[in-house]
């Protein structure tokens, strides 16, 4: 099968070239289009106000855990498009791209109906307070109407990903990221729409990278080639999506629920706490999304060589992962807690905020790297095909725990401090778990290498 000018050839090669080639592109794609939400906190927080802010703020952690389900279909989607790449079924690829794409929109359509009906209730559920509710309410419901098309955009990077391009998906959200910003500015200082401003630049601006994804998997060559008169859901292929992938969207939602729950005890702190919080964990997500290019890194390199039968070569790619996610989640991680006063100066001028905001940054950014190192590993089995395994793990060892920590540690001290620092802590104890899992399958299948193949 003849490799396209975009694709990788995870296969053979060395490997260190290779995966920054991957990783680099995904890790901007990732970092711009935090740039591109930051965007939309400054502005609504500099233009719009604290109340504002906080109303956005509220609502991240609800938006995760209604999507993370769905999104996580698209990991199933990757695993298997770079399965059957290594393997060179362009039939298979091909039944299983329409399969996505269709599968992407029906999800969109039934999440858009949900989030719109139901969201709202929840919000008053997790305690918003008065001030912010009306305007985080307005925020959720534009928001939620633009989901068939952030599905859309996310099952199509995921396919691009699968064989190795990483590139296009960058060049379309820089474009829907300038976008996002020149309305942002529009609608926020032009015309005062506040949060429904920035609400609807969004949603927009997720139209338009969607498109271009689309339009691109239109253009391609082989079995990712998308044509109109072949998109339908294969059965077969919608269950293999749903296999891998619902283990991945129930750990996404778990852990959004567990979030859900701190920022339900974030905001028992009251608005000033919540723009805080909203802020640094705004720059915490720079960081998560560098280190997740690891996470999706090792899970597409994985998931070629376990099709392609190169199976001396994974453990490589494990190795050379984490190295790279550690060092990465090191350096940006502490350069954030450094700089976190300047940073958080960007988002409001409140010292109260700044001040909240610190502490955060203090507990999570100085220890993030463990995080990233939690899912890589996690990647790795996925692109094994263990897609349970590390749910169960996660569930128990980072949700469950949280949980516990909330109704119990929490409860005796009740400060923003003891509350973050149930996220090292858990990310300790879950990481731990998962290399114990992955030593329990190369273990269990003999084909897999020791930790870094001498082949």
């Amino acid at each position: 099968m003849k490799r396209k000018s975009y694709e990788i050839d995870m296969c053979s090669g060395s490997l260190f070239p290779k995966i920054l080639m991957f990783s680099i592109p995904l890790m901007l794609s990732s970092i711009l289009q935090l740039l591109f939400n930051a965007a939309d906190m400054v502005v609504v927080g500099r233009f719009a106000g604290s109340t504002a802010l906080a109303a956005v703020g509220a609502n991240a952690s609800l938006i995760n855990l209604l999507t993370n389900l769905f999104i996580g279909f698209s990991v199933g989607a990757n695993v298997l498009v770079a399965r059957f790449y290594g393997a060179k079924k362009e039939g298979e690829i091909s039944e299983t791209v329409h399969t996505a794409v269709v599968l992407s929109v029906v999800c969109g359509l039934g999440l858009m109906v949900f989030g719109m009906l139901v969201a709202p209730q929840i919000l008053v559920v997790m305690g918003t307070p008065e001030d912010v509710l009306g305007q985080a309410v307005l925020y959720i419901r534009i928001y939620f109407a633009g989901m068939p098309v952030i599905l859309l955009y996310n099952f199509g990077s995921s396919i691009l990903r699968a064989v190795g391009d990483t590139q296009r998906p960058l060049y379309y959200l820089f474009g829907a990221g300038i976008i996002n910003i020149v309305l942002n500015l529009i609608f926020v200082i032009g015309f005062h729409l506040g949060v429904a401003g920035v609400a609807l630049a969004t949603v927009i601006s997720q139209v338009v990278s969607a498109g271009l994804i689309l339009r691109c998997l239109m253009h391609m060559e082989g079995g990712c080639r998308v044509e109109l008169k072949n998109l339908r859901m294969k059965k077969e292929k919608v269950l293999q999506i749903v296999r891998i992938g619902l283990p991945a969207g129930l750990q996404g939602t778990v852990f959004s629920l567990s979030n859900v729950l701190i920022q339900s005890s974030v905001n028992s702190f009251g608005s000033v706490a919540m723009a805080g919080n909203t802020a640094a964990s705004n720059i915490e997500g720079f960081i998560y999304m560098a280190m997740n290019s690891y996470h999706q890194t090792a899970l597409s390199f994985t998931s070629q060589n376990f099709g392609a039968g190169n199976y001396k070569r994974i453990g490589k790619v494990l190795a050379e992962c984490l190295a790279m996610v550690t060092g990465v989640g090191l350096g940006m991680g502490w350069a954030a807690y450094l700089s976190g006063s300047w940073l958080l100066g960007i988002y409001s001028s409140d010292p109260k905020v700044i001040e909240v905001g610190l502490l955060r940054l203090s507990v999570i950014c100085t220890t993030y790297c463990l995080c990233g190192i939690m899912d890589v590993l996690v990647g790795e089995l996925r692109g094994l095909g263990y897609a349970v395994m590390p749910m169960v793990v996660s569930l128990l060892g980072a949700c469950g725990f949280r949980i516990l920590w909330i109704f119990t540690v929490f409860q005796g001290h009740r400060s923003l401090w003891a509350l973050y620092l149930s996220y090292p802590v858990s990310w300790v104890l879950t990481g731990a778990v998962h290399m114990v899992c992955y030593w329990m399958v190369r273990k269990k299948q003999a084909v897999l290498p020791v930790f870094v193949s001498k082949g």
